[in-house]
């Protein structure tokens, strides 16, 4: 195919442009392409940008947790690793898995508010896979349990409590 503006060279440039609803497409070599100006991306990227990860993190951050944060909230450190609030801010890194429950209440609604949730619902190791969804439905019971309990549906709770007990009993 050749380029649509000088119809000599082939056309290695497709570009759709939709305006107004309207779909326009363009087919151009390359050099048509860079002389059109307003197809020149690499020039419109700015890696120097200060738009990072760990910026864009650290305001979506200031922009949902303001409310709960106090100025206490940049001196927490993980017991752990020593890994300091204002660090993972800074960095968008956290230093182990001890550092998600140092800083719960901070990540909590941002990660809820990001993902969805706050519990991980991804793919699970192969070997590990069996005890996690089963400790997770051992868990969804419980708190069944505890609604059948609270909405006073005592049969309910009972078949719960039985299931319970029976896959409690299963693992040991």
């Amino acid at each position: 195919m050749l380029c649509e503006v000088c119809k000599k060279n082939d056309a290695n440039v497709h570009i759709t442009k939709i305006v107004n609803g309207t779909k326009h497409e363009f087919s151009l070599c390359e050099k048509c392409a860079k002389e059109k100006g307003e197809f020149n991306f690499s020039s419109q990227i700015d890696l120097s940008s200060p738009f990072t990860f760990q910026n864009i993190l650290s305001g979506i951050m200031d922009y949902i947790g303001p409310n709960n944060q106090t100025e206490n909230t940049f001196d927490i450190s993980c017991s752990n690793c020593g890994n300091t609030y204002s660090e993972f801010k800074r960095t968008g890194l956290l230093g182990c898995s001890e550092c998600y429950k140092s800083f719960a209440s901070t990540l909590k609604p941002i990660i809820r508010r990001v993902q969805g949730n706050w519990e991980h619902t991804g793919k699970l190791p192969r070997k590990a896979g069996e005890s996690i969804i089963k400790r997770k439905k051992l868990i969804e019971l419980k708190e069944n349990l505890q609604n059948a309990i609270t909405n006073e549906e005592y049969e309910k709770a009972a078949q719960i409590r039985d299931e319970i007990r029976s896959m409690q009993e299963e693992e040991k």
